[in-house]
Formats: structure tokens, C-alpha cells, sequence
């Protein structure tokens, strides 16, 4: 062979080897970038209360955890990340999960209830045309100008899935989520019958069990993580909405629970008579095989490796109330109300972040939102929380690193609207720092104030006695809400005082409605 002819047949052999090599780096490159953008998870549980957990949320608080329930796998992510003591979310699912996409707070994205099968009628002046006040109407879709965490993080590389209960009317797709289960509504599974004695899933395949959900879920983190791609992923689980979503060994588990025993005894049933909303064996069954998925879930993380490089948040949509804590004797519910309100009962929430940076074992005191997490999504993601507009969430990543907060940080204002009636009265609240005002448009002669930092249950309305920062903070919600052009409760010129009070939810609204001075919170459980 001429050396002509060696050159040539080198050139022809080494420089498609070149051209590969090329290649090859530059696609190593491009996984090594994908790869330093970190992933996040998360874990979003329906109708958990603050104390739903076995994790107490404020240390040395007994009846701020659960503590018949088991759940490992939370624990775990409390000792590897950060507790959150004062998190908040709306009081109901739909307008949290707007909340959360949208980083706008409930009267600023026009979400203040959840989207019923019934329509709006339910809500809104046609459903109570002789109630004291006028409620609002509440949005249907997704203001088609706000950003949402997909459509945010698409710019910074990343690909998003939603997984589970959607629940605010449209499509995911739509937001910008390339793999969801469509418009779900607010039904636990497509499987499951309502009849109140359906206590298990007839189907572990329902799209929208747990099961099945979180299967779902882990074969996109494998295909993500496989491909070198950075991913959002919300994994939105039905439970802990209502006591079903349980197996058959894990509810016999706990029905042997020798409190759960003495509960059956005590209300005249055994495990095989009593009635599936009786039964707490279910309830903390649920919540031990939800345990066993996020388990999953982090199992499958650090399976693919990238348990250095993933933010997992653990929260709840709203407020609840666990009738599991009276188990234990001695134990009574911290906060007053629940679910539909905008006391504590209903806005506080359990929340647990683990990921790079955070410190294990860590707590945070601060005043937190659920409408925080889009901007703090696009800051772990390295893009500028700045640059999002007509939003009212914060930053937490800098605070999750150890950066002390600001002063203005603790006292920013968090508000809360909920202008219906359900077993509520239309009414809003503010909170900062520690003190919050609340306003039910009903009794707008009873002013409401409370410091927090000493009566979490709010007990003690000391409105009168700060008659000035009661006006301050009432002033301060009224002017927010005018900016945002919130939808605001009006007086009934068709009152009717008679039929008002025949109403199948009066007493209720009287017993957690407004009061003057203090009341005992054991009265809740009237």
C-alpha cells in the first residue's frame, strides 16, 4: 500500500472515529448539564391535617403528630430534610392546587372553591337566595395569562408530568404537562363504588388509587433519569381525601390495635360491623400504605442515583381534622375547625422538604404558602424567581440552605378567602407574623384577632384590646383585595332570619363562626 493510499484509508477510519468521539462528548456534556439541573418531586396528599402525620410538627407538641399511625417513610424524610412548622395552604383542594401552579394566592387567581359536579349554583347566590350575605362565584379554569410550574421550567430545560387528581377544571396538557391523567375530578377511583360501606379498592389498577398512581409515577422518573433529563413531577394523590384507599391486610392490621379496639367497644361495634366512616382502622391504614408509596418513590430515586440531585416536597392541600388523634387518651385537636375554614384548622398543613442543601433534621419556623413553590421551583432549577410577574409567592430556596430570613420575610402577609357558604359562613383572614385577623361578612361587628405564637387555637380573640392592629391588618387585606380585584361577599336585601337559622348547617356556623372574648376549643367537638 502506497503511503498515499495509507493516508488515505487513516483519514477514512479516524476521522468518523473523530466525528463520534465529537459527538459522544458533546452528548456526555449535554447529560452532565441536564444532570446538574436537580429534579423535583412532589408529593402532594389530599385532606392531611397538619397533625396527620406520626411526625410531630411542632417538637415536643404530642398532639401535633399521630401517633397511633405508622409511617416510616415520612419519617425518614424528616430526619433527611427540612420540617416546616407554620405551613399554609387554602381551605380547600381547588384552589390550593392553583395556588401551587399558579404561585398566586386564592384572591388574586379567582379560586375559591372547589370545582363540584353541581356547577356554581352550589355556591353562589342562586344556592342561597335568603342567606345574610351574597356569596361569590369561584373561576373555572386557569387564568390562560398565568405561568404555570411546567410552562415555567420548560424555558430552564425541563420536562413535566402530572400525576393523579388534577381537579381544577381543563386540561393538563393545556398548562404544559407532557404526560398527566387528564381532568380528574374530585372522585377517589373510577372503580370504587359511593355506597357507604365500600371500604376497599375493588381494583389495585384504578387509575386514580394510589397503586396505581405512583407506578405511574415511577416509570417517568426511570425513563427521565435514564435520558439524562431534568423533570418536575407531581404525584397528587387521592388519599388521604377519604378512608378507601386501604388493603385488606393493612386495615386488619390496625383494626388489632388495641385502641382501635377499645374504639369499637366503645361506640357498640366490632372490626367485621362497623361502618366504613366509623372505622379508624381504615383511615390509618390508608395513611400506612400511602407510606409504603412514597417509600416507592424514594426507593426508585435512589435506585436511578439521583438522590444528590432531587428535591422532594411533602405537603397537603388543606386543612383537616383527624378524628384518629382521640385514640390516644389525653389528646385533643390543636386547632380549631377545619376543612372549608380559614381558621388554623383549615389552612394549616404539614410540610416536609429533603434535597440538596438542606440541612437533615432541620426546622423551619417561618410563615410559609403553598403559593411559594413556583417561584421556588425556578430557583432550584437556576432561573430568576424575579422575572416571574403578577405573582405573590416567595423564594424559599436561600432560607432551605440556612440564610436567616428578613424581618420582612416574617411579617409579609398571607391571606386567605374563602366567600361561600358550606357548613362556613362567607370570611377571610391575614395573617402576619404571628398575629391573624379574620372577617366573616356576616358579623362584620365582631372584630377578630389572634397571636398565634401563644394560642394556636384561637381561642382568645384579642381584637379589642389591639384595636389598632386589628385596623391595620384589616385595612391592609381590604386594599390587597381591591388590587387584585377579589370578589367580595355583599348584604342580602333578601335576607330571611327564619329560613337562615332552619338551615342543615347553623349551628355549625354559630358554634365555629366569630365570637367575642374566648371560647374553649373542646367545643369543637360538639
Amino acid at each position: 500500500m502506497t503511503s498515499h493510499s495509507i493516508l488515505k484509508h487513516t483519514l477514512r477510519v479516524f476521522v468518523p472515529l473523530c466525528a463520534v468521539t465529537f459527538l459522544l462528548l458533546i452528548s456526555s456534556a449535554r447529560v452532565a448539564g441536564a444532570a446538574e439541573k436537580p429534579n423535583i418531586v412532589l408529593l402532594f396528599i389530599d385532606d392531611w391535617a397538619w397533625n396527620g402525620t406520626p411526625v410531630p410538627m411542632n417538637d415536643g407538641m404530642e398532639n401535633s403528630r399521630m401517633p397511633v399511625l405508622q409511617m416510616p417513610n415520612v419519617e425518614r424524610l424528616a430526619r433527611e430534610g427540612m420540617k416546616f412548622t407554620n405551613a399554609y395552604a387554602s381551605p380547600q383542594c381547588s384552589p390550593s392546587r392553583v395556588c401551587v401552579q399558579t404561585g398566586q394566592s386564592s384572591p388574586r387567581n379567582g379560586f375559591t372553591v372547589f370545582m363540584n359536579d353541581r356547577g356554581q349554583d352550589y355556591y353562589d347566590e342562586k344556592g342561597y337566595p335568603v342567606f345574610p350575605v351574597i356569596p361569590c362565584v369561584s373561576d373555572m379554569t386557569i387564568d390562560a395569562d398565568a405561568v404555570t410550574i411546567p410552562e415555567a421550567l420548560k424555558p430552564l430545560g425541563y420536562v413535566s408530568a402530572h400525576i393523579g387528581k388534577w381537579h381544577m377544571r381543563g386540561d393538563p396538557g393545556d398548562e404544559g404537562y407532557v404526560l398527566h391523567d387528564g381532568d380528574t375530578s374530585n372522585k377517589p377511583g373510577n372503580t370504587l363504588p359511593a355506597g357507604a360501606h365500600q371500604r376497599l379498592p375493588d381494583d389495585l389498577t384504578d387509575p386514580k388509587l394510589m397503586f396505581s398512581v405512583t407506578e405511574k409515577a415511577l416509570g417517568f422518573m426511570t425513563e427521565q433519569a435514564q435520558a439524562g433529563q431534568p423533570f418536575y413531577l407531581q404525584i397528587s394523590h387521592y388519599a388521604m381525601h377519604e378512608g378507601r384507599e386501604c388493603l385488606p391486610a393493612t386495615r386488619e392490621k390496625y383494626s388489632r390495635h388495641p385502641l382501635v379496639q377499645a374504639y369499637y367497644r366503645k361506640i357498640g361495634r366490632t372490626a367485621d360491623t362497623v361502618k366504613r366512616k366509623e372505622d379508624p382502622a381504615i383511615w390509618l391504614g390508608m395513611g400506612d400504605d400511602l407510606d409504603g408509596r412514597i417509600g416507592a418513590v424514594l426507593e426508585r430515586i435512589s435506585e436511578l442515583g439521583i438522590e444528590d440531585n432531587t428535591y422532594v416536597v411533602l405537603v397537603s392541600d388543606n386543612g383537616y381534622r383527624h378524628k384518629e388523634l382521640q385514640l390516644t387518651e389525653g389528646l385533643k385537636q390543636p386547632h380549631h375547625a377545619a376543612k372549608w375554614w380559614v381558621w388554623q384548622g383549615g389552612i394549616r398543613v404539614p410540610m416536609i422538604v429533603r434535597g440538596p442543601g438542606i440541612e437533615a433534621d432541620s426546622v423551619f419556623k417561618g410563615n410559609v404558602v403553598n403559593y411559594d413553590f413556583l417561584p421556588t421551583f425556578v430557583d432550584w432549577s437556576g432561573g430568576d424567581p424575579g422575572t416571574l410577574t403578577n405573582i405573590d409567592g416567595v423564594s424559599l430556596a436561600s432560607y432551605m440552605t440556612g440564610e436567616k430570613p428578613t424581618d420582612a420575610f416574617l411579617n409579609r402577609n398571607l391571606f386567605f378567602h374563602y366567600p361561600h357558604y358550606r357548613p362556613t359562613m362567607p370570611h377571610s383572614a391575614v395573617i402576619s407574623g404571628s398575629r391573624k385577623l379574620l372577617h366573616f361578612y356576616e358579623r362584620p361587628d365582631v372584630p377578630m384577632l389572634f397571636d398565634l405564637a401563644s394560642d394556636m387555637g384561637e381561642v382568645n380573640n384579642i381584637a379589642t384590646a389591639h384595636s389598632e392592629e386589628h385596623r391595620r391588618l384589616y385595612d391592609d387585606m381590604m386594599d390587597y383585595f381591591d388590587k387584585v380585584g377579589a370578589r367580595i361577599p355583599k348584604r342580602n336585601p333578601n335576607y330571611d332570619a327564619a329560613v337562615y337559622k332552619k338551615s342543615k348547617e347553623y349551628e355549625k356556623r354559630v358554634l365555629w363562626g366569630p365570637f367575642a372574648g374566648s371560647r374553649r376549643l373542646e367545643e369543637d367537638e360538639k
